[in-house]
């Protein structure tokens, strides 16, 4: 069992997402929180905005981890969107993002949260993960490697 294991959900994967701004994007994961968690979708956008206005979530290579910490919510969450066309998102190599996992943390985590993103960011350095999950059109497939990957 990795820190990924029970963060994604069928419901909240978009793959092909048609997103082609920042705002477009964190809009989407608000509805796909919204739907699972039955948060405000204009609230996860908020909490998404707060954390990036201290700097990009983006790593380089393609990949976002927008992410943000959420009063009440009792556990992490996950959403995984793929876009059929790379957005800016400043990232420190310059590249557009097409690969972005949102993570949701409770108000108080800490080294959870810190566990979770590290391992996210292991795998999104990862070429042949960032692969796969760029190119993989079965959202139950890329939900499936997401959650098995790193066992």
């Amino acid at each position: 069992m990795t820190a990924l294991t029970d963060l994604f959900t069928l419901d909240c994967i978009a793959l092909d997402n048609s997103a082609s701004s920042r705002s477009d994007a964190f809009a989407t994961a608000g509805r796909l929180f919204s739907n699972q968690l039955g948060i405000d979708a204009d609230s996860v956008v908020g909490f998404l905005n707060a954390r990036e206005e201290l700097g990009s979530t983006a790593l380089g290579a393609g990949v976002a981890i927008p992410h943000g910490r959420v009063k009440g919510l009792k556990q992490p969450s996950a959403a995984f969107i793929s876009l059929n066309r790379a957005i800016d998102f400043s990232a420190p190599d310059g590249l557009p993002v097409s690969i972005l996992i949102f993570l949701l943390v409770p108000e108080k985590a800490t080294q959870q949260h810190l566990e979770i993103l590290s391992a996210i960011a292991q795998l999104l350095s990862d070429p042949d993960a960032r692969q796969i999950l760029v190119s993989e059109k079965d959202p139950q497939k890329v939900c499936q490697y997401l959650r098995q990957w790193g066992q």
